[in-house]
């Protein structure tokens, strides 16, 4: 293992974390979670596009063979999971052992949006979905949506999947004004962050879309998430000139911890504060166990 240390975090890297079973390798892997006892659910544009294992490495169990066209975004909240299958514009939400609960979307009907390039500059904004890319809960039950590759917009929805609001615009200026929301995560009081990546900065706002603060020292923010004392762990990825890696920050923004990665598009922290990065281009998952 390889140390990581930082001047307020030290973690004990274990690179190719996961051991799948004999003759089984991962395809893309697109984002990673645990559940309530620290089992790790890996996302992957693969089948099984589900994959389980223990807090270990050890494999538990896989499922989804042929449910989605092209993983992305994935989190698990109170032991049920909610994911976005991009290519087909949908979220959906499941059991932790694969029976689907919810589905938001028509399967291949993406919004007017004049764009068809996933990643580019839309030319406008629109409704739900247009290739989106995560979709997590709010503590109020509401649903959030980031709209990002071929949208620029955050939805609302109502815990039964009833669109509520939506906001955001594609741009590279003020608040509200996205270029490909990647991800998002909402906290305990409610407030969503929005990884605006190509525009290297955070935004986050009220329930209700009302603009609060930018966090703009960033270098492409890909995923979010949370340890246990309320802090930030983001996964960054490069831009010419700069390399890829995780940062831990603070309510405002400002940087605790740094260090590089070899990749960073899925990124998730257990209730142990132990970092789990889905890399997309080595096709793995590295484990960061926190000392």
């Amino acid at each position: 293992m390889t140390l990581i240390q930082t001047d307020k975090h030290d973690y004990d890297l274990v690179q190719d974390w996961a051991r799948l079973p004999e003759g089984w390798t991962f395809g893309v892997v697109s984002s990673v979670a645990t559940d309530s006892q620290d089992r790790v659910y890996v996302y992957q544009r693969k089948d099984p596009p589900i994959v389980v294992f223990d807090s270990e490495g050890n494999y538990i169990d896989s499922w989804g063979i042929g449910a989605f066209n092209l993983p992305h975004g994935f989190c698990i909240v109170d032991d049920v999971i909610y994911l976005t299958d991009r290519e087909d514009s949908v979220c959906l939400k499941y059991t932790l052992d694969g029976k689907p609960l919810m589905v938001i979307g028509d399967r291949g009907v993406h919004s007017d949006t004049g764009c068809e390039e996933a990643g580019a500059l839309v030319p406008r904004a629109a409704g739900p979905f247009n290739f989106p890319s995560e979709m997590y809960p709010s503590p109020s039950g509401d649903l959030y949506v980031s709209d990002g590759y071929r949208n620029s917009r955050v939805h609302r929805f109502s815990g039964d999947g009833r669109l509520i609001a939506s906001w955001g615009q594609p741009g590279k200026g003020g608040p509200g004004e996205f270029h490909l929301p990647h991800s998002l995560l909402i906290d305990e009081e409610g407030l969503i962050y929005v990884c605006d990546r190509e525009n290297s900065r955070i935004q986050v706002f009220t329930g209700e879309g009302e603009f609060l603060q930018m966090w703009t020292n960033l270098t492409r923010p890909n995923d979010i998430s949370q340890t246990t004392d309320g802090s930030f762990c983001i996964a960054e990825s490069s831009l010419e000139g700069s390399t890829p890696g995780i940062s831990i920050r603070d309510k405002d923004g400002r940087i605790q911890a740094r260090w590089d990665s070899r990749s960073a598009h899925g990124l998730w922290v257990d209730s142990q504060d132990n970092v789990y990065l889905a890399l997309t281009g080595a096709m793995s998952v590295d484990k960061y166990v926190k000392r």
